[in-house]
């Protein structure tokens, strides 16, 4: 079994922290809650909107993680990308089901969630941040997912492709349009 000295170290490579918790050991799965739970955080309120509802889409996804860690194998994947999966499709579940109401005010994610959510922001001006936002509503849902799996997760191309089930080259393709389509839709006017 992996020793806590190593798993506590910072440069661990998460799939041990996998095996470790397979293997029994239930502080290796609350490192991983550690590490990449921010991460499934920011996905899920860049696609939902909603602070609360990204919260419970968090802990939805560790839960399914901890029922499922018995199975789950290394796939040629990173674990970052194994729990975005299953964020995508709790949250695909959730929009489905009639709870989430699709027509989010702008107004309702303040300046202040945003920044924290997304640091990026930071370096644009407000209204600069807002017009992307708002505009970023207008994307297909598949447009939003990528754009926010590519520039805010920071994933690669090929992580991305796994988390939506796409191809790298459809991946590409996508990101292109949604950029170009995102570019159209922002008034100049409001980032000058």
């Amino acid at each position: 079994m992996t020793s806590m000295a190593t798993i506590e170290r910072e440069g661990v490579d998460p799939w041990d922290l996998v095996r470790a918790a397979q293997e029994g050991d239930h502080r290796a799965f609350g490192l991983l809650y550690r590490r990449f739970s921010v991460d499934v955080f920011r996905f899920a309120c860049g696609r939902l909107r909603d602070e609360h509802a990204a919260e419970d889409v968090t802990s939805e996804t560790f839960l399914r993680a901890l029922r499922s860690i018995g199975s789950v194998r290394y796939f040629g994947s990173t674990v970052r990308a194994w729990l975005l999966t299953i964020a995508k499709n709790i949250i695909r579940d959730h929009i489905k089901s009639g709870r989430y109401r699709h027509e989010v005010m702008v107004s309702e994610f303040s300046d202040e969630g945003r920044t924290a959510v997304f640091p990026e922001f930071k370096v644009l001006s407000e209204a600069c941040r807002d017009e992307i936002v708002r505009q970023m509503l207008e994307l297909s849902d598949d447009q939003r997912t990528c754009l926010l799996l590519r520039f805010f997760e920071g994933l690669s191309v090929t992580e991305t492709a796994q988390v939506m089930k796409r191809k790298d080259n459809a991946v590409r393709a996508l990101q292109h349009r949604a950029v170009r389509r995102l570019a159209d839709l922002v008034d100049p006017v409001a980032v000058a």
